[in-house]
């Protein structure tokens, strides 16, 4: 989110409308930024930082403390009504390491949507970082927080709470095909062989998988260009570029 970003705008003119949603952010690289001036090097397999417990607890502070309070922020200081929380608060997210060469890194095992319907009902938009309960197979000495992948997060709580839309905002425009356009509208089987052809790769993965999960859930899976002013409230009012995911039944 640079400083011409509008999305605290659309969010807090949404809410205002009666729409109720949820936000999920990470901010990896905040994450970097701080590690670099706390001198703390780490290396990245396959895009993910693998995770020591020094790295860890900066990830916990910037992602949870400060990306989170700072979004919470600026939108309750332009008339919005926003929470921040994190995956662990309510156990909303239970996880189990991803893989022990990364770290703690995890991945969802188990969503208790609890908290969100609570702040839903109260009127608030809750803002989730994506950060876990380490609660799936934790040795007694190990670090009882896992840091996890945005991505797959807002998948997996779309799903949980029945969300009607999951709407990835991007720095690109769209999934494009192998000549470089942007695809309107992606079914589901045709997503799967781009990824095996490499047509689809790299971090558009992971937002690919979440689409699937949501769109498993019933929800309409959205992935469109951040970047463009006001994106978001284009976005409802059925302006918005970029593609939409689909399973074959829907077409």
């Amino acid at each position: 989110m640079g400083s011409r970003d509008t999305t605290i705008e659309d969010l807090v003119a949404l809410q205002k409308q009666g729409k109720s949603m949820v936000v999920v952010h990470g901010g990896g690289n905040k994450v970097t930024e701080w590690l670099n001036r706390q001198g703390v090097t780490t290396e990245f397999v396959r895009g993910e930082r693998v995770t020591d417990s020094a790295a860890l607890e900066v990830a916990t502070a910037v992602l949870a403390g400060l990306v989170n309070k700072e979004t919470v922020a600026a939108i309750n200081n332009l008339g919005g009504r926003a929470a921040g929380i994190s995956g662990i608060d309510g156990s909303l997210i239970e996880g189990k390491l991803k893989n022990r060469e990364m770290g703690y890194v995890g991945e969802a095992v188990n969503i208790n949507p609890a908290i969100l319907e609570t702040l839903l009902k109260s009127g608030f938009i809750p803002i989730v970082s994506s950060m876990s309960l380490y609660a799936v197979d934790r040795p007694a000495d190990a670090a009882q927080i896992l840091n996890i992948n945005a991505d797959p997060t807002a998948g997996d709580l779309a799903a949980a709470l029945g969300a009607e839309k999951l709407i990835f905002l991007t720095n690109v425009a769209g999934i494009n095909d192998a000549s470089g356009e942007v695809i309107p509208r992606l079914a589901a089987k045709e997503a799967q062989s781009l990824v095996e052809s490499g047509v689809i790769s790299g971090g558009m993965i992971p937002k690919l998988n979440a689409c699937l999960t949501a769109l498993n859930a019933g929800a309409i899976a959205r992935i469109i260009d951040g970047r463009q002013p006001h994106a978001l409230m284009k976005e409802y009012e059925g302006q918005g570029g970029g593609t939409t995911i689909y399973k074959e039944s829907d077409d």
